[in-house]
């Protein structure tokens, strides 16, 4: 450890062999006698500069002025000086002669002359750049001169590097020395190394020794005039041979002209102070100083300067040099982000920038900023990040989605907002992908039953469509667990047309999911309910998605009349027209599509909100503010004018994301078919188990279940008409439905089951918004008659019968 902090403040002899370093290839130019080589470090591979000085012997004058350059570089720090990080010596005997080197270790630079022609810019680009670095030269020459009473004596082009960030910096303190005009005595490295500088870049009282005169002279005297050399060198391109050649202003700029006048006066007390060049001239007044010169004071900014400012900068970025841009201003933007001192805004031009970037660099210098600010407190920030998801999403790796983003992100499905809560859950369709199977199983999809219940409609239907997208994610197990429940218990019950309407999608477009058995038994019989659906656009879907699961199910008939009996799972659903058009709507009602702005003050979400969500559905109507709701009693009130006597079939169904019971069915010698209906109320999908195969027949098993039960004769009347008719089918209404209808108890008998049914419904969280359960009734038109027509009653609609060919009334 001694041996570490020494060579690090006072430098050694241990040798190159000792340091941590490896050096690389050298630059084609560097200051003086050094030698300037790229170097990496050998613990962690970081880029570094390494400069080396050779000597022939120990007491040659370059070993002493290299050895006063390393002391003065290792004790002066600026933010426009470069920075020191080791030094040391190495020894080599060579035969009678020993040569000794000096090694400097910096932060990663390159010449100015060669970063000048790399950049090659234009016009106004190249003046505004310039005029950056000439900006961070004076500074750090007035540092030297104003504050530290410091004289660097060689400042000229070869004298400053470039950093990464393209920031210009000072080096070169060989000849670096203390000012000291009132002692007549002094003798610096001034006075013992002049000789180290060249004749050209010597202003006239030091190219002729006139020490007398140097020392009646301001202390920014001789750097003020090697401030006018490097401005001739880099406006020109080409390095200074004579004095003679300063009088050449041809390539400067007109703005610059009377201040470099000044710096190269013949008169060293008439020279302009470096501090006043930076203060007064107007050629450090563009945009590109202003910009930066904001984002590295941003913590003295109020929110109203800040918001001002973020909000213009995507569009001046396009105006400013775009390698400054990268490489400058998109780092300010990152460190303001993840330290607190930018606000919400700043999100937008920081993607904007990074979307600039070559994937590899904008997964090493944007994603790593962006992963720490979705653990930010700041919902605004929040909200910025879930909106421009799609943007960057793809570029997470699954470990980082899986253990540092989402957990962050899963705070948003129960926030109070509405309008957070359907950014996060529309975030999912970019995320959920690269989620592992535990964390979906284990936490998403407790979250998204939770969702599908949510009290904002835009939020529900959007929970199914992204189940739908999200269906080929799933393992087999999840899916037959999770996907007909959710779609068929509470998006088709759902009081919200679109609700419904996705919840057919969803179905059809995971259909090849689904075998024969669960389609004839869970999915047609909730889905042929909606094809008399009060909203058009719902009825549409449902008869779409009947014909594409009818047309399954007769592909599973053919087959196993032909012999096989392997289990037909649906996977020719391709072949199915329409069904490329339902993922289609999946996917694009589910992009985010609106303007940061758009929604940055909107605390909630409403109906009319949602509709460019749902707008997108195929042959779908548009959702306004107001959505037309058919009450359960309406349509039951309505339906009894038109039902006939025939025989009906129900089957019993739950209220949660389980598998459904189906109920066994007798048929008495009347032909009417008694059900059992029970329905069991269950508030998550994981409380269910998946459907699985009963072992004794179907037929002998309902069979078994019929014999045990009491058979219910109900008296048919054909052609009731008026009051009559009325009467009988709300009598039968309360038997069908019971509690679950919202009709009042008619009397004090009521039956068990239709207690326990209401009980159960204060327990579910979606029996409060959900539509009425689907069962075997039909749910008439809004705008059919009430029952006085003279016609008879048309036939109920429901499920069909077990062991029957067709259904009445279908």
């Amino acid at each position: 450890m001694f041996k570490f902090l020494k060579d690090v403040v006072a430098g050694s002899v241990a040798g190159v062999k000792d340091l941590p370093y490896n050096i690389g290839e050298p630059y084609s130019s560097a200051w003086g006698s050094w030698i300037h080589s790229r170097g990496t470090s050998k613990v962690d591979g970081s880029p570094v500069s390494i400069f080396s000085l050779t000597g022939s012997n120990s007491g040659d004058g370059r070993l002493a002025a290299g050895r006063n350059g390393v002391k003065r570089l290792r004790t002066v720090r600026h933010p426009n000086i470069l920075s020191f990080l080791h030094s040391t010596e190495d020894e080599i005997i060579d035969g009678s002669s020993t040569k000794v080197t000096i090694y400097i270790v910096t932060e990663p630079v390159m010449p100015l002359a060669e970063k000048m022609k790399e950049l090659a810019l234009q016009g106004t680009q190249r003046d505004e750049y310039y005029a950056w670095g000439l900006h961070r030269i004076a500074k750090a020459v007035s540092f030297l001169n104003n504050d530290c009473g410091l004289v660097h004596v060689n400042v000229c082009l070869e004298s400053v590097v470039v950093t990464q960030t393209l920031d210009w910096k000072l080096h070169a303190f060989d000849v670096l020395s203390e000012f000291d005009g009132n002692n007549e005595a002094a003798s610096g490295p001034m006075l013992q190394y002049d000789w180290l500088v060249g004749t050209q870049y010597k202003p006239v009282e030091l190219a002729k020794s006139d020490w007398i005169s140097i020392r009646k002279s301001p202390p920014w005297a001789i750097d003020s005039w090697g401030l006018g050399c490097l401005i001739y060198e880099i406006f020109s391109g080409l390095k200074i041979s004579k004095t003679e050649e300063l009088r050449n202003t041809s390539s400067l700029p007109k703005s610059l002209l009377p201040d470099y006048q000044r710096l190269l006066s013949s008169t060293p007390s008439r020279r302009l102070n470096s501090s006043k060049l930076v203060e007064n001239c107007e050629y450090f007044q563009n945009k590109l100083l202003d910009t930066i010169h904001f984002m590295e004071i941003l913590n003295l900014k109020d929110s109203v300067e800040k918001d001002t400012f973020f909000r213009k900068l995507p569009t001046l970025t396009e105006q400013l040099p775009r390698e400054i841009v990268l490489k400058k201003i998109l780092p300010l933007l990152g460190s303001a982000l993840e330290f607190g001192s930018a606000a919400a805004p700043a999100l937008i031009p920081f993607l904007k920038i990074g979307s600039w970037l070559l994937p590899e660099d904008f997964n090493i210098k944007v994603l790593p900023t962006l992963v720490k600010l979705f653990a930010s407190t700041d919902r605004a920030i929040r909200v910025g990040l879930l909106q421009h998801i799609d943007q960057f999403g793809e570029s997470f790796t699954a470990q980082i989605v899986d253990e540092q983003v989402y957990p962050h992100i899963a705070t948003g499905f129960s926030d109070t907002s509405a309008f957070l809560r359907e950014l996060t859950l529309k975030s999912m369709l970019v995320l959920a992908p690269k989620l592992s199977q535990r964390t979906i199983s284990g936490s998403l999809l407790k979250y998204l039953s939770k969702l599908q219940v949510d009290e904002e409609p835009a939020i529900r239907t959007n929970t199914t469509i992204l189940l739908g997208n999200l269906a080929t994610h799933l393992n087999e197990g999840t899916r037959k667990r999770v996907l007909i429940n959710a779609f068929t218990v509470r998006a088709l019950r759902d009081t919200f047309p679109p609700a419904r309407g996705a919840g057919v999608m969803a179905l059809s477009a995971t259909s090849s999911y689904y075998d024969a058995q669960e389609i004839a038994v869970r999915i047609l019989p909730n889905v042929v309910v909606l094809t008399i659906d009060p909203d058009s656009d719902v009825r549409s879907k449902a008869f779409q998605a009947v014909e594409q699961f009818l047309q399954i199910v007769k592909q599973y008939h053919e087959k196993v009349s032909n012999g096989d009996n392997s289990e037909h799972t649906g996977s020719g659903i391709s072949s199915v027209p329409g069904n490329s058009s339902i993922l289609g709507w999946a996917m694009s009602s589910l992009s985010i599509k609106g303007k940061p702005s758009e929604h940055t003050h909107t605390p909630h979400l409403s109906a009319s909100s949602s509709a460019p969500n749902i707008s997108n559905m195929p042959n779908a109507t548009s959702v306004v503010a107001m959505v037309r709701a058919c009450s359960t009693a309406d349509i039951v009130d309505h339906h009894h004018n038109h039902e006939a006597a025939a025989p009906v079939s129900t089957m019993s169904i739950n209220d949660g994301w389980g598998e459904i019971e189906n109920g066994n069915e007798n048929e008495n010698e009347n032909g009417v078919v008694n059900n059992a209906i029970e329905d069991e109320e269950k508030n998550g999908w994981d409380d269910f188990l998946p459907l699985e195969d009963i072992n004794p027949p179907p037929a002998l098993s309902s069979i078994q279940a019929a014999q045990k039960r009491p058979l219910h004769n109900k008296p048919q009347v054909p052609n009731m008409r008026g009051k009559q008719a009325t009467s009988v089918s709300k009598n039968e209404e309360e038997e069908l439905w019971g509690s679950v209808s919202g009709h009042p108890p008619k009397a004090a008998s009521a039956s068990a089951s239709s207690k326990k049914a209401a009980v159960d419904n204060n327990d579910d969280p979606w029996a409060a918004i959900a539509a009425p359960p689907p069962t075997t009734r039909a749910k008439p038109l809004a705008a059919a008659g009430r029952g006085r027509s003279s016609k008879p009653a048309l036939p109920k609609l429901g499920a069909q019968r077990i062991n029957r060919t067709s259904s009445p009334g279908v």
